[in-house]
């Protein structure tokens, strides 16, 4: 009997929090990151998927129609005209600065200096508004002028835009298609985002013997901001994971990770899982001589995707107890291998990690988008075979996990208190002048720390 849409987005949703939670599912689901896989193979070029959003929707469709055994469907999160509207540095576009089948780069500078720690400690906001986005953000290279101004401007509108188009893409594919989001939301571990965006990794490796103390001082001061803004873009009903990319641990020894990386990253994870979420943290590179520190987090809340570098068998010994991971198929078998190599590949997974649950077959962290489709047909027709577990199960979307203490306030610039004051008080229903004044002011403020990400 054929499953309305509404029965197959709750039994997909279902299955894949289940494997997230160490649950017992009726088969394993087939979770994997697209990376742009489903846009290409649907014949997109990559500058049409981040450019045109009804073509990047239609797309999926014709994805979710030739591969229905699919339980979640990778979102992109990129819309590329709202990084050009503030004409944005820290990105080079497939179709605007790299051919239109490109993959999209990310430009890693010095967009900190080595003396403004106190700064960006002391005055976050100073800091971002003053020093960071004016250089990052290339129309507002000049502040106060007239195009600053307008970028700006323009920088707001396209977030709307932006927050509408992702929106829409969701709905879309839940309503017409019943296919769910792997992920909604994200942050960045606060020593990445200093890493990454502000310091560079050159950089923040000299900083870390010349002052290592304000590195430490800096990641601690970025996981409030971190917590705030995956909150900001989180699933306010708490089905899908948060999204993580992992960057430089792998680039760290055990000392250093310990020293710099993992407590303000823990503290933050902590926190969006005491808020009732799962996380979904891409371990990018080799975590093998990190991963153990994982165990220090609450079991069945986070999915790691252990990358190709990474030793899957290993993983899965040392966190698999633990929490549910994914991967174990190779980019190359993928990109250059046969379809029997594929379903061979994945039967061992299946057999050997996916034995017990706790595991969902994927590429490292991703689908290459230059995959064989037949060969990613091949690992989908091999998970259904090896990897069902007990069909009589009926998979159903869980209840959101409580809440730990209470939730963090949404940060603003100016407090409700003192725009009040200014204002000499409110004659009217306050909450009707409060809730939408609260709104605006706690996105403009998760607008400007997106450009860490």
């Amino acid at each position: 009997m054929t499953k309305s849409v509404e029965e197959l987005y709750a039994e997909r949703l279902g299955r894949y929090q289940a494997a997230i939670a160490l649950e017992p599912v009726d088969r394993m689901p087939v979770a994997s990151g697209s990376n742009y896989f489903s846009e290409v193979y649907s014949g997109n070029t990559n500058q049409e998927t981040i450019y045109d959003p009804e073509k990047w929707l239609q797309a999926e469709e014709a994805f979710i129609k030739d591969f229905p055994e699919v339980d979640v469907l990778r979102n992109n999160r990129v819309w590329a005209p709202l990084y050009d509207s503030v004409n944005l540095k820290t990105y080079k576009l497939p179709g605007r600065d790299l051919p239109v089948h490109g993959q999209i780069q990310f430009v890693e500078n010095e967009y900190m200096k080595a003396d403004e720690y106190d700064l960006l400690i002391n005055n976050r906001m100073e800091f971002m508004m003053g020093r960071y986005l004016p250089r990052v953000l290339g129309d507002m290279a000049e502040m106060g002028s007239i195009r600053s101004n307008m970028a700006y401007l323009k920088g707001g509108i396209a977030q709307v835009l932006t927050s509408q188009v992702m929106r829409n893409r969701s709905i879309a594919l839940q309503t017409k298609c019943g296919m769910p989001q792997p992920m909604t939301g994200a942050f960045v571990a606060p020593f990445d985002a200093l890493s990454d965006c502000m310091r560079g990794l050159r950089s923040v490796l000299i900083d870390m013997y010349r002052q290592p103390d304000k590195v430490v001082a800096a990641c601690d001061v970025l996981v409030d901001e971190m917590v705030n803004f995956a909150l900001s873009t989180a699933d306010p009903l708490k089905r899908y994971p948060i999204f993580v990319p992992t960057h430089k641990p792998h680039f760290l020894s055990p000392k250093q990770f310990e020293k710099f990386y993992w407590p303000s990253f823990k503290r933050t994870m902590q926190k969006l899982i005491d808020a009732g979420y799962s996380i979904r943290a891409y371990l990018e590179g080799d975590w093998g001589k990190h991963w153990n520190h994982l165990l220090e987090l609450p079991k069945g809340r986070v999915l790691c995707d252990i990358d190709n570098q990474g030793d899957i068998f290993q993983a899965k010994k040392d966190i698999g107890h633990h929490f549910c991971i994914t991967g174990g198929v190779p980019d190359s078998l993928l990109i250059l291998g046969a379809p029997q190599e594929v379903r061979e590949r994945v039967k061992m997974l299946c057999e050997t990690l996916g034995k017990d649950g706790g595991f969902i077959v994927n590429g490292g962290c991703n689908i290459p988008y230059d995959a064989k489709p037949e060969n990613y047909r091949a690992m989908v027709d091999a998970i259904i075979e090896f990897g069902t577990y007990d069909t009589s199960l009926k998979m159903k979307p869980k209840a959101a996990p409580e809440v730990v203490g209470e939730l963090p306030e949404r940060k603003v610039l100016t407090p409700w208190d003192i725009r009040v004051e200014e204002w000499g008080g409110v004659q009217g229903d306050v909450g009707l002048i409060r809730r939408p004044w609260e709104m605006l002011e706690s996105m403009s403020y998760a607008w400007i720390w997106q450009w860490v990400m």
